[in-house]
């Protein structure tokens, strides 16, 4: 499984994937795409072509999740907080904690908020339909290619071309970008839910998320 990331709201594109972000060690991720299309029975379609026929609108509407299940173990926390970065070392049950408040505060609080998750993929083609640099044949799989001669980069639901281009030909003002760096953005949006269980005499704790894509307001 590649590495998945939680960004806090106060992450800025300086930060990379060491500052004000916590890691997830992961042992499966689950996305769910659910579209959402109203549709009506045409009355009296089946009377002259023996075939009911069912009319549906599509308002490019949908509803995206992502549940992500692990293990949180003892790890190293870089943030910042006014100015100043501080790089100190939590226990497990320290990074439930936090996770835990951040899902309980609000968009206001930027240091504890997460806003964005970051699940990396291996990409062999990147945003222009180009082959990537390293991968060993650009036409047909060779013995040897192998992800790890990709680009890992986050996933997310952007397609590859510019405005009216490639596979976003009919798109005129597309808001995200497929990504072609590790550092791009993943998803936005909010924690539905968190939940993790602390054992006896255990340092590492077990844990469930669930993630959906929207714009925050804050």
């Amino acid at each position: 499984m590649g590495s998945v990331y939680l960004k806090l709201q106060s992450h800025t594109s300086s930060d990379a994937l060491t500052t004000n972000v916590v890691e997830l060690l992961t042992t499966s991720v689950s996305i769910s795409v659910s579209k959402t299309i109203p549709s009506f029975a045409v009355p009296l379609s089946g009377v002259a072509t023996g075939e009911s026929i069912t009319a549906a609108l599509d308002l490019g509407m949908a509803q995206k999740t992502i549940s992500v299940q692990g293990v949180i173990l003892d790890q190293q926390i870089k943030k910042t907080h006014e100015g100043a970065t501080t790089n100190v070392i939590f226990t497990a049950h320290e990074i439930a904690q936090l996770i835990a408040s951040g899902v309980d505060s609000t968009g206001f609080a930027k240091n504890q908020a997460f806003n964005e998750l970051v699940v990396l993929i291996p990409s062999f083609v990147d945003s222009n339909y180009v082959q990537r640099t390293g991968v060993l044949s650009s036409t047909t799989i060779v013995s040897g290619d192998s992800r790890d001669e990709g680009t890992l980069v986050p996933f997310n639901f952007a397609s590859r071309g510019s405005n009216n281009a490639l596979d976003n030909l009919g798109v005129p003002a597309k808001i995200s970008s497929f990504p072609d760096a590790q550092t791009d953005t993943g998803l936005t949006g909010f924690i539905r839910s968190f939940s993790c269980d602390m054992s006896s005499e255990a340092y590492e704790l077990s844990f469930s998320l669930e993630f959906e894509t929207a714009v925050i307001v804050p």
